[in-house]
């Protein structure tokens, strides 16, 4: 692991005490992810890894719940996170009733249904380059404290240490990296690729449909990529 100072340090203490037994990239990112939602006033926090040419995953998350509102985001197509990583600087919506409704109407109450009423997404990036977002959901409305917002800054940084560490660390055949947790992003884009064939549509379409079909049916992106490409699910012309 890199050498962080300061508070970053500390939050780094504390996600050992229950990662030292966890083997890779993935399992310390699932354990970071666990410690915020403890030490920050949060119900969960996850981690999404993304590319300026529209790959995501979700890498870690603190639970279930935790997980299933940050795919929510790639599902709909909107949201803080989304928003967050194209602006490269962190989006607090304190209050997604009356800050969000506007910006992102189906995300945020799709959010209150299952009751998220503030989000904060930050960026993990070092200079220009951004590797993904990190997200804290949180079931009260309101601004966090001046406090709480630099300890989750201090929670994103030590995240994106986290990945470069690990990305070095698994190149040097030292530890296991992310490859378990990018099968879900790549099955996404073959299953994109097997739509645009059958459908004879554009990889955007493409995409399109298959968010569209999971938002009806209320699934994950990445479940229904895996019936698509199991051959389980076939999306006709008239599905969207």
């Amino acid at each position: 692991m890199s050498e962080p100072t300061g508070e970053v340090a500390r939050l780094q203490a504390l996600v050992a005490e229950e990662a030292s037994v966890l083997a890779g990239t993935a399992g310390w990112l699932s354990e970071l992810c666990r410690t915020a939602a403890r030490e920050l006033p949060a119900s969960g926090v996850a981690i999404s890894l993304m590319t300026q040419d529209g790959l995501w995953v979700t890498a870690a998350a603190s639970d279930a719940a935790s997980k299933a509102m940050e795919e929510l985001q790639f599902t709909l197509g909107e949201g803080p996170c989304l928003d967050a990583f194209t602006a490269g600087r962190p989006v607090l919506v304190a209050d997604l009733a009356e800050d969000g409704i506007g910006r992102w109407p189906v995300y945020c109450s799709n959010a209150q249904g299952r009751g998220v009423h503030s989000v904060l997404a930050m960026p993990m990036q070092i200079g220009a380059a951004r590797l993904g977002i990190m997200d804290v959901f949180r079931e009260q409305a309101g601004p966090l404290s001046a406090a709480a917002l630099a300890q989750a800054l201090a929670f994103a940084e030590l995240a994106t240490l986290s990945l470069l560490d690990g990305q070095e660390r698994a190149e040097d055949g030292q530890a296991a990296g992310l490859g378990d947790a990018l099968d879900p992003s790549f099955a996404v884009y073959q299953a994109q690729g097997m739509i645009m064939v059958q459908l004879g549509v554009s990889l955007a379409e493409a995409l399109a449909r298959i968010r569209a079909y999971a938002y009806a049916n209320d699934r994950g992106v990445g479940s229904v990529a895996s019936d698509i490409l199991g051959r389980i699910l076939i999306l006709e012309r008239d599905q969207q």
